[in-house]
């Protein structure tokens, strides 16, 4: 036992000496931008899981808040209460920072989950577009292209649409996150198909899925035990990228009123609360909500161009 454990951590401590060895590893230590994206993305995604345990205030608990600690400049005590909040406080009263901290909650649960739902989509029709050809092909692929004809947002927001109006009215504000989160990948699984239906055509032709079709593999097997692990590659570049355009979509569509409940506000909830007050002078109700939005986004496409430059050799 003792001998088998022993064996254990010494081929994981060479997996390490590999990976941190190899080129992915290396670039990625040798660059700076792709370093603090990720540190940024990691540190916003922590303070969002942790939020309850993080903020200061629990800004949607009615019982907590002060009507009179409205619009408290950032880093001032209010004239009232003297309380301070260190980004100040909206009209509600409620601490901006808080805010922030549970507005990323939504924004990156709605943003992962939609490209997630995005990527399991298009992966297989991609594959099955790719494999058997044909009419399936066809109709999958025209679908695609008819989708592209259209901006992205404007799909999300048809399909969020219909999808709130058959929702009973009394589960509309439960079930909006997650019409949302169908909405947004229900515009953004083009991306992947035809990506993984491009790499997949390559693949199809090789040796080993020839072999594997010879020896009576069914088909299922093949794309995804044998194709499908040879085109992840671009496939993780695009959801990296996707994510980013997930967040701002559903900022976009919250900005709009037509995303998450204000009960459960996203970052694009508090932006667009935050705009009602900016030419009367409270702009911290805007600018910080904002500028942790463009830190987010920014941070994971500077990450995802990272990404795609590390796994293309011919980027390199």
């Amino acid at each position: 036992m003792t001998q088998n454990r022993n064996h254990q951590q010494v081929d994981t401590q060479s997996r390490w000496v590999k990976f941190w060895d190899s080129d992915f590893a290396w670039s990625f230590r040798h660059s700076a931008v792709a370093m603090i994206s990720l540190f940024v993305v990691v540190l916003l995604s922590l303070v969002a899981i942790f939020a309850p345990f993080v903020a200061p205030y629990n800004p949607f608990d009615p019982a907590t808040l002060n009507l009179m600690n409205g619009f408290t400049p950032p880093g001032e005590p209010n004239t009232f209460t003297g309380e301070t909040f260190i980004l100040g406080a909206d009209d509600q009263g409620r601490d901006v920072f808080s805010t922030i901290l549970f507005g990323l909650r939504i924004s990156l649960f709605v943003g992962f989950t939609a490209v997630i739902l995005a990527l399991i989509i298009g992966v297989i029709l991609g594959l099955v577009a790719a494999y058997y050809g044909g009419w399936a092909e066809t109709v999958i692929m025209r679908i695609a292209d008819v989708q592209l004809t259209f901006p992205s947002i404007l799909v999300a927001m048809l399909i969020f649409g219909i999808a709130k109006g058959v929702t009973p009215p009394e589960y509309r504000d439960e079930m909006a996150i997650y019409v949302l989160i169908i909405a947004i990948a229900l515009s953004d699984w083009v991306q992947f198909a035809r990506v993984v239906r491009g790499a997949a055509l390559v693949e199809k032709s090789k040796e080993y899925v020839q072999a594997a079709r010879l020896i009576g593999r069914h088909s299922i097997p093949i794309m995804f035990r044998h194709i499908l692990p040879n085109v992840m590659s671009p496939v993780l570049v695009i959801a990296t990228i996707s994510l980013a355009l997930a967040i701002i979509a559903e900022a976009t569509l919250s900005f709009l009123g037509v995303g998450a409940p204000p009960t459960q506000p996203s970052l694009g909830t508090l932006i667009r609360i935050g705009q009602k007050f900016l030419f009367s002078g409270e702009w911290w109700i805007l600018f910080f909500p904002s500028c942790t939005l463009l830190a987010l986004a920014l941070s994971v496409n500077l990450l995802g161009d990272w990404l795609r430059d590390a796994l293309n050799p011919k980027l390199r």
